[in-house]
């Protein structure tokens, strides 16, 4: 155990070393061993030639190119180590090239190339043995299980080598997909933000403009009710940076305590003060009626609802010229449908209409804003002219409504 600290950092520098180097250490290694039992031999017959060592070096130097052309080097160790094996008798004890070619093949080689050189060797070493006279038979045993061995090994690292690239490869795409989906979080975000601002500004400066162009009229004949068009104007403007703020700050996280400018976003239950405002502020007469039993809401829903009355009323002061606008919410189990209608000029007249007299944005952001919330929009004429708008929101149910 004490020495895995080491052990860990020296494979890792020999994985990431120059193969060269590493292969070229190996088959001097190789090839030192395999002298070994002619630079100490058993008797004086054994000792080392020249033309014994040339068949050695046979068996290893091949091992230099073991990484980059592992069949042939293989191809090469097979010829030279039955040579040796001939030349010398008796044969070497142990056939180091050909465990290292086996080991080799094994890992990197191609699937035939890894059966038939197993074959091959398994067959060339019981011929061998059978050649060499007087040999016990834990001797066959010993050299066939080492060859089964070393390809064993090289199978281990095959499948740990494809292991490890699974590994990587699935957290390569896992931070892909991680960084697309914060792409486009993002982008959803920017998309809420862009719609939120969009609706505040032209709620805002929708009434503003109303009251800016009736207060040359009445400045003279009504002071009082030109006062009233100002101060309306003040209100519109002091509420749109209230709101503004509330989502840069949202932006900037800035800490909770930071008072009423990151106050909640307004919901249902601020439509009647919506309501109010517009009516003070432009002139239009608008009714609020309210069906059935209200139910909890998620967030989202919650300020879809809201920014989906204040963007259709928008449409109404700017657009339709009309003298009274209703907006309606009925509750069911299921959904909250929203409808404001209005007494103004309708589509058929160009005014409202995607791509015909206006830009059609704010229809499109109350379809968007909608969808979002798993709902539906829609919009046209009303049944006694005029404009209408249509949407339904899912409410909240069970445990997802107490999360919100």
């Amino acid at each position: 155990m004490s020495a895995s600290p080491w052990i860990t950092p020296a494979v890792a520098r020999l994985r990431t070393a120059n193969p060269y180097v590493v292969d070229t250490a190996l088959a001097l290694l190789v090839l030192f061993a395999a002298s070994l039992q002619w630079i100490f031999p058993d008797d004086g017959d054994d000792r080392l030639t020249w033309q014994g060592f040339l068949l050695g070096a046979g068996t290893a130097l091949p091992l230099v190119w073991r990484r980059r052309a592992p069949f042939l080097a293989a191809c090469g160790v097979s010829v030279f180590t039955p040579a040796m094996a001939v030349y010398h008798a008796p044969p070497p004890d142990i056939m180091y090239g050909g465990l290292v070619v086996l080991y080799t093949m094994a890992a990197v080689g191609l699937p035939w190339q890894r059966r038939f050189m197993l074959v091959g060797w398994l067959a060339g070493v019981s011929l061998t043995m059978m050649h060499k006279e007087g040999e016990q038979p834990f001797e066959y045993a010993f050299q066939l299980l080492s060859c089964v061995s070393a390809y064993g090994f090289g199978v281990l690292a095959r499948l740990q080598r494809a292991y490890t690239a699974a590994l990587e490869d699935r957290a390569r795409r896992l931070e892909r997909e991680r960084a697309a989906d914060t792409a486009r979080a993002a982008a959803q975000e920017r998309a809420v933000i862009a719609r939120d601002m969009h609706d505040i500004l032209a709620h805002a400066v929708s009434l503003m403009v109303v009251q800016a162009e009736a207060g040359p009229v009445v400045v003279r004949s009504d002071p009082e009710r030109a006062e009233g068009a100002f101060d309306a104007i003040a209100a519109a403007g002091r509420d749109a940076m209230i709101q503004l703020r509330r989502i840069l700050g949202v932006l900037k996280d800035e800490p909770a305590d930071g008072g009423s400018d990151r106050l909640p976003q307004p919901g249902v239950a601020a439509l009647a003060g919506l309501v109010r405002q517009v009516g003070d502020t432009s002139g239009l007469r608008v009714e609020l009626r309210s069906a059935g039993e209200p139910r909890p809401l998620h967030r989202d829903t919650e300020v879809a609802a809201y920014r989906v009355v204040q963007e259709a009323l928008t449409n109404t002061v700017k657009h339709a010229y009309a003298s009274c606008a209703q907006v309606e919410l009925d509750w069911t189990e299921a959904e909250l449908t929203l409808t404001v209608t209005d007494d103004g000029r309708g589509p058929a007249n160009g005014v409202r209409g995607e791509g015909r007299g206006g830009s059609g944005h704010g229809l499109i952001g109350i379809r968007e804003r909608a969808a979002a919330c798993g709902g539906t929009a829609r919009t046209g004429p009303g049944r006694d002219g005029g404009f209408r708008v249509v949407v339904r929101l899912p409410v909240a149910v069970g445990r997802q409504a107490a999360l919100g």
